[in-house]
């Protein structure tokens, strides 16, 4: 009887062994993720039905003021549930944000900045948007000036029980991230920046951060690595976002900008192929802004030198090459940060 015990025990040994190793590897994983603080990127998590919904769900109607020697152009939706101060980055302004409207007539749509406020819009976020006084911000003399916009725009709206949060991309990172040390936000999303942590104190009561950057620009990277471990080192809640590269698609620039068709579209992804610009996967080979691509457009057609949506193709050239530009692809990762910290 005992051998029969022994010889069914051996029979099932390896069988017990195979599953006690992959309850160790599962263990082992689940535990490797809690730890880790990098988002998975929602990148093109919005196919084009998705974009024209936000469209059917909420338009532009922005209104333009001007205060302290700059200009602000903001919009509140019924029954708002938060405060989005939106810093641009260098040779931007406010009215990138914002298609052109009656309303805003010098306003310029570009496609990744009005994804941002249309998204914002949608989740009833009250969108500020305010002009850098030159061609990027100024850490020291603009604080000042910028905090006391945001406090009399909110308290002019009757939003003082609102939660406030902040998105910078580029300089506006640098510029949110000083910005956040003396002006309690909810939390803060830098975008393409590292911040300026090495030049200021920070203590635990600093909002939670979330890092959207792109690793391709493994220095900027490599900072950001850095700088999310002091801050966690001091109490602060940091995550991050990584942007990847993708490839260009016949009609990916008719579907991501508006007024662009999509014959135009497919030309102009025929055009970079033919001169070598994109791979034969479709990637770009270089950045757009070190890309000739302006030069043979307007060697194939003349007339197109004054197209105006040349910024906005220009734009969507440099966000496919991955390295450094403002996206909205990772709206969902950035807003559910922001509505996950509302208290």
């Amino acid at each position: 009887m005992s051998n029969r015990v022994q010889r069914s025990s051996n029979k099932w040994r390896p069988a017990i062994t195979s599953i006690a190793f992959l309850a160790l590897i599962l263990t082992t994983l689940v535990l490797i993720f809690r730890k880790s603080s990098v988002k998975p990127s929602s990148q093109f998590n919005l196919p084009r039905s998705q974009w024209n919904d936000l469209h059917d769900s909420v338009e532009f109607h922005p209104t333009v003021e001007f205060i302290n020697g700059t200009d602000l152009t903001w919009q509140v939706p019924e029954s708002p549930k938060a405060v989005i101060f939106i810093a641009h980055g260098c040779n931007g302004r406010a009215a990138n944000f914002w298609d052109r409207s009656p309303e805003c007539p010098n306003c310029v749509g570009l496609p990744e900045e009005r994804l941002i406020v249309l998204q914002a819009l949608v989740r009833k976020f009250a969108v500020l948007t305010v002009s850098s006084l030159g061609r990027c911000w100024s850490l020291r003399k603009e604080k000042d000036s910028v905090r006391w916009i945001i406090k009399w725009w909110i308290a002019k709206h009757g939003l003082e029980k609102l939660p406030v949060v902040a998105l910078g991309a580029s300089s506006g990172g640098y510029f949110v991230s000083a910005l956040a040390a003396e002006m309690k936000f909810n939390s803060i999303v830098l975008m393409i920046a590292e911040g300026v942590f090495d030049r200021m104190p920070v203590s635990e009561e600093y909002p939670p951060t979330l890092f959207v950057h792109m690793p391709k620009d493994r220095d900027r990277m490599n900072l950001i690595g850095r700088y999310m471990k002091d801050l966690r080192e001091k109490g602060v809640q940091v995550s991050e976002v990584r942007c990847l590269e993708f490839p260009l698609t016949p009609s990916l620039l008719s579907d991501r900008i508006p007024g662009l068709d999509e014959s135009l579209s497919v030309k102009l992804f025929e055009l970079f192929r033919e001169k070598g610009f994109i791979n034969e996967t479709g990637y770009m080979r270089n950045d757009g802004r070190a890309t000739h691509w302006k030069q043979a457009l307007n060697e194939r057609d003349s007339s197109m030198r004054k197209f105006k949506l040349l910024d906005h193709i220009q734009e969507e050239l440099n966000l496919a090459f991955g390295y450094h530009e403002m996206t909205s692809l990772q709206s969902d990762d950035i807003f559910n940060w922001f509505e996950s910290h509302m208290t």
